[in-house]
């Protein structure tokens, strides 16, 4: 396993984290059990949760995933060797009404109530990384494009920092990081945090893959500029980037043909760019999943990739892909696609 290190810290945490918000519906405790252990075998130290999660989001399954590996604490007694990241879910009125109404704010009512109620069911008494899972503004996220400017009431930047603040004072949270973010929000924190003596924002865990680099414009300068680097999620674009919807293949029990409205990464643009890096992986000999993840591991604004698996073979699979080194022609290959068919994913 290769470690970067978190933002101005001295933490170490593996490059590849082990993503669970399929652990309460597609994957059951024993999943994820079974998971948690291999990754930790295997080097990663780094997991990645919400309050939110499993995934699809719904008033039954809220908080499984954080209770699975609560459990898995409990079971194991190595609380010690996973750095944990869990996140509290921003306002959602029409999709998440089972979350505090749908009205959650980042603010000092909301977060204690929901990082106590994640520090529960997580059987912990801290959390490494708290996250706001999106903003709690209007603005671009959940492949949103095109910004209006409209009015809109959010908590002030400063406000939920400081929120944030005082459970790091009560020792509840160690690190402080955003997701979905923009960045004039990423600067927003950072500049405030500076300018007031508040914690620092030290990753951002927003899309990122061969589908979907939009981070790159913006972003990524901040991250390197300012050491507060990407976590990137869907680095295979729902798995889309493994190749097997490829030829509109539907793979029993595969996320997609279960929940089709899951159709970010399945437009025509993405479906043929997909195709075509399915093709320059197999023309190299490689393995299609392991080449995406490869690309994003090597990104030189990255703290770590988020991966998610519903089956061993896939995770064995996945945290493999930190021993592949893409050669200078592949990299080409791959940068003469993304020409042609730019960020079809957003």
């Amino acid at each position: 396993m290769l470690y970067k290190t978190l933002g101005q810290t001295d933490i170490q945490i593996s490059t590849i984290c082990l993503g669970s918000m399929t652990w309460g519906q597609q994957n059951t405790e024993t999943d994820g059990f079974a998971q948690m252990d291999y990754a930790l075998a295997q080097g990663v130290n780094f997991f990645d949760t919400a309050e939110l999660y499993s995934i699809p989001p719904g008033g039954p399954t809220y908080g499984s995933t954080e209770t699975i590996i609560g459990n898995w604490f409990k079971s194991r007694k190595n609380r010690d060797k996973v750095f944990l990241a869990s996140k509290i879910a921003g306002p959602g009125e029409g999709w998440i009404p089972h979350i505090r109404g749908g009205l959650s704010k980042y603010d000092h009512r909301y977060i204690p109530e929901a990082l106590n109620a994640s520090l529960k069911r997580l059987q912990t008494d801290y959390i490494d990384l708290y996250q706001l899972h999106w903003p709690e503004r209007e603005t671009n996220f959940f492949g949103r494009l095109g910004y209006v400017a409209r009015e809109d009431h959010f908590t002030p930047v400063l406000e939920t920092l400081q929120a944030l603040a005082d459970q790091v004072k009560a020792g509840k949270i160690r690190h402080i990081g955003l997701s979905n973010e923009t960045p004039w929000g990423l600067m927003s924190f950072l500049n405030l945090a500076e300018q007031h003596g508040l914690p620092r924002i030290v990753t951002v865990q927003n899309p990122y893959s061969l589908l979907n680099r939009s981070y790159e414009i913006g972003l990524a300068e901040i991250s390197w500029r300012e050491q507060c680097g990407l976590l990137a999620y869907s680095p295979m674009g729902f798995g889309v980037l493994s190749g097997k919807y490829v030829g509109d293949k539907h793979p029993p029990g595969a996320r997609i043909s279960r929940w089709p409205n899951y159709s970010r990464y399945m437009n025509p643009q993405a479906q043929a760019a997909t195709e075509a890096y399915v093709t320059l992986a197999r023309s190299h000999s490689l393995d299609p999943a392991q080449m995406a993840l490869a690309y994003v591991n090597t990104r030189p604004f990255l703290t770590s990739t988020i991966i998610g698996a519903t089956s061993m073979d896939q995770l064995r699979n996945n945290i493999a892909s930190i021993n592949l080194n893409l050669s200078e022609e592949v990299i080409a290959g791959i940068e003469a696609i993304h020409t042609q068919q730019p960020n079809p994913a957003p």
